[in-house]
């Protein structure tokens, strides 16, 4: 039995695709073991697959943007999606039925400092019409640096993957206002990653066939049953809090049923990219992604 070395960028139940891969017995079905790991807070699971402590890396196609700039080719090639929306949500310390973005101008928002997070918390505040310089921008850190500063006091918002902002609700600590998804629009948002030389593997064909199955299951499957096979790798969140996150990105529609990268998606993204200045050209599908092994 071979062994698949697993590293996430950032851990949250928006990788559920991956994280179910690895919970239901998808892999075992097709004879691989794994491991898995989380990359360092300020690191990039990128690192650890260079490095060949990792097979395969929970990662973005726009990763392959900063290597582009630069002139380079990027070293790491992006097979399989995982999210086609953006999974964040903003939450309030008060509750707010006739929240408008427009609030935001003027508040204190706690967001992620840099990166694709906050990349897309600007298209979001494009699309909805408000102006992100007026907006009190605070960036304590990663995840649950902003987790334990909104539940400290500061910020009047924050934004969150889940299932952070459904356990603020369950503890009384704050309440979900929005989702920046709808706002931006499906894109190749996040994705499966490793390098040319592994995905010609067997092994990766392997891994492939054990993903698609479990992307298959996860959205034909009610929160419920996702949330139970997902539970024992969310130890501190409350089971209706995770099942609530889960409903969320199943409605959503951030788990569509195929794996491939669709150019489309990576379309979409490159319009995203482009319009918040982030990159100054279109790069080609094929310089960051790759069709999945067969």
């Amino acid at each position: 039995m071979s062994t698949i070395n697993i590293q996430f960028t950032l851990f949250s139940a928006f990788y559920s695709p991956l994280i179910v891969t690895m919970a239901g017995n998808f892999l075992t079905d097709e004879d691989l073991d794994f491991n898995w790991s989380v990359a360092p807070p300020g690191e990039s699971a990128i690192k650890a697959l260079l490095e060949g402590h990792a097979d395969v890396i929970q990662s973005a196609p726009s990763q392959g943007f900063g290597s582009l700039q630069k002139g380079e080719e990027p070293q790491a090639v992006h097979f399989a999606q995982i999210n086609e929306m953006d999974g964040f949500f903003i939450t309030a310390h008060e509750p707010d039925e006739n929240f408008d973005w427009k609030k935001l101008e003027g508040s204190d928002v706690i967001v992620f400092k840099a990166g694709q997070p906050n990349v897309m918390f600007r298209k979001a505040c494009q699309a909805a019409g408000i102006d992100y310089s007026a907006i009190n921008i605070i960036t304590p850190g990663g995840a649950a640096a902003m987790d334990e500063a909104f539940r400290s006091g500061k910020g009047k918002y924050v934004q969150q993957q889940g299932p952070y902002p459904q356990q603020l609700e369950a503890d009384g600590a704050g309440h979900l206002v929005a989702q920046c998804g709808p706002l931006i629009g499906p894109n190749a948002f996040s994705s499966l990653a490793s390098t040319r030389e592994w995905l010609a593997s067997d092994e990766a064909k392997a891994f492939t066939r054990a993903y698609t199955k479990a992307r298959a299951f996860i959205s034909t499957k009610s929160a419920d049953e996702v949330t139970d096979i997902i539970l024992p790798y969310f130890k501190e969140s409350n089971r209706n809090a995770l099942a609530q996150c889960i409903d969320s990105y199943q409605k959503l529609g951030c788990w569509t049923p195929h794996a491939e990268i669709t150019q489309q998606a990576f379309d979409n993204l490159l319009e995203i990219y482009t319009s918040t200045g982030e990159i100054d050209q279109r790069y080609p599908y094929e310089k960051v992604c790759a069709s999945l092994p067969v």
